[in-house]
């Protein structure tokens, strides 16, 4: 067990992956964290975060991600850009095939998060994290007093626009069928806030705005063919997430929607293998979460290797 080229192999350099490499090089591992493209994952794309605990100013995502890739190479963890194209986990030593070698590993925590889906309409890419947004409870506070479009018809779109009423004057609830999928109570709740109007029948077929953001969205009827814009400062985006799992195949347990499945523990279904942070089934996903997911991940994994070599 000793002759494998890392301790601890962690898939993906988003802050779940950074706090992991960060406990886990602090417990004196061999640990390398493998990122296909920049260190920072989904928060590199938030513009601003509030509520991320020790900051009470608040910071860019790129700014935390700075300090945490700082802090993970000063405790010794290497950082490569690369990307894991397979893995075979069913041995103890752990076999990881990349871009341009295979690397072996005592263990593997996987921390490739998801991605919101997108609409995939004109405008969306240039305002993304600009005035888009997929997450209320980070950008929210940011449309206070304002007029904004939500788009969606599940629990996590209706959830979500409710909470948008605490700051926004109003929300137009934007929905492709006659009919909302989200649950029966929070149905009752979305109908029954004076500040959400629900546009049925309806798609987004562009996002508008100049230099200074989102000015409007155009909507389309599906049925009657009808198009219209709405003036919004705003729009978050709540058609689906969708897990960064496809890389592994048969190798985990996954549940239906591809997420990975752990136990308390962070442990997926084969020994030695822990998944942290957007990637799992958690139901929140956020920085803090992640954070939280990935010392314990690192923690058990170090248990691990440690009673391996001892066995």
């Amino acid at each position: 067990m000793n002759n494998t080229d890392y301790d601890l192999v962690i898939i993906g350099g988003g802050p779940a992956g950074l706090t992991a490499a960060i406990y886990a090089a602090r417990a004196r591992l061999k640990v390398v964290i493998l990122e296909k493209s920049a260190p920072g994952g989904q928060i590199l794309v938030t513009d601003w975060i509030e509520n991320y605990p020790g900051f009470p100013e608040g910071l860019t995502g790129s700014d935390l991600v700075e300090k945490m890739t700082a802090q993970a190479r000063r405790f010794g963890a290497e950082i490569e850009t690369n990307q894991v194209l397979a893995l075979d986990v069913a041995e103890s030593v752990k076999r990881l095939t990349l871009n341009d070698r295979v690397v072996t590993t005592k263990a593997v925590i996987i921390a490739t998060g998801a991605s919101p889906r997108k609409l995939g309409v004109a405008g969306e890419e240039s305002f993304y994290g600009k005035g888009i947004s997929t997450c209320a409870t980070c950008d929210a506070p940011f449309f206070r007093n304002s007029v904004v479009a939500a788009v969606g018809g599940g629990d996590t779109a209706v959830q979500e626009s409710i909470f948008l009423t605490r700051f926004a004057k109003k929300v137009y609830l934007i929905h492709r069928r006659d009919q909302l999928r989200a649950t029966r109570i929070l149905q009752e709740r979305v109908r029954e806030n004076d500040k959400i109007e629900i546009i049925w029948d309806s798609v987004v077929t562009s996002v508008n705005g100049s230099e200074s953001g989102v000015e409007s969205i155009s909507v389309k009827n599906v049925k009657t063919g009808d198009q219209r814009d709405l003036a919004v400062e705003g729009c978050f985006i709540w058609v689906g997430i969708l897990p960064n799992t496809s890389f592994l195949k048969d190798t985990v347990t996954l549940d239906k929607g591809g997420f990975v499945v752990v136990n308390s523990r962070m442990e997926t279904s084969v020994p030695g293998v822990y998944a942290a942070g957007d990637v799992r089934n958690t139901p929140l996903r956020q920085v803090a979460t992640a954070v939280g997911d990935s010392a314990i991940a690192a923690f058990e994994a170090a248990a691990y290797i440690e009673a391996m070599e001892n066995h």
